[in-house]
């Protein structure tokens, strides 16, 4: 098991494959989905929006340098709703990711917990590896 501080330097690698079950935030209509996710809140990277779609399926990669050290051993992410004037929040989630440091890809559905956990605005299902710098 690592610990805390021991992520190897190396590429980590994130696919946003698709989302279930996303809280509808239109009144009239679906929602304009995508997904931001980061490590870090500086580095910030995000899906393309899929129109109309309460279960999009994205499927993309994303990568995220990973120096070695890092203790950034969760990847966060939030699903929002985009909107002609104005984008809103559907949920927010993370994901361990220390297991991929380990050398073990992630295939792992993330919850998107309502306000004090009472009920879910969906999931959100990732693919994640990690490569290490030669």
């Amino acid at each position: 098991m690592l610990s805390q501080h021991s992520a190897p330097r190396g590429t980590l690698t994130v696919r946003v494959i698709e989302a279930e079950n996303l809280k509808n935030e239109d009144t009239f209509g679906h929602n304009d989905a995508f997904v931001e996710l980061w490590l870090d809140k500086e580095y910030k990277q995000r899906t393309e929006v899929l129109k109309n779609a309460d279960n999009p399926v994205w499927d993309q990669t994303f990568t995220f340098p990973i120096e070695e050290g890092s203790s950034k051993h969760k990847i966060y992410l939030k699903v929002l709703d985009k909107d002609t004037l104005d984008t809103e929040k559907i949920g927010e989630g993370k994901l361990d990711i220390t297991t991929a440091f380990e050398g073990n890809e992630i295939d792992e559905w993330v919850e998107l917990p309502a306000h004090l956990h009472l009920s879910d605005h969906g999931k959100v299902h990732l693919n994640v590896t990690f490569q290490a710098d030669a």
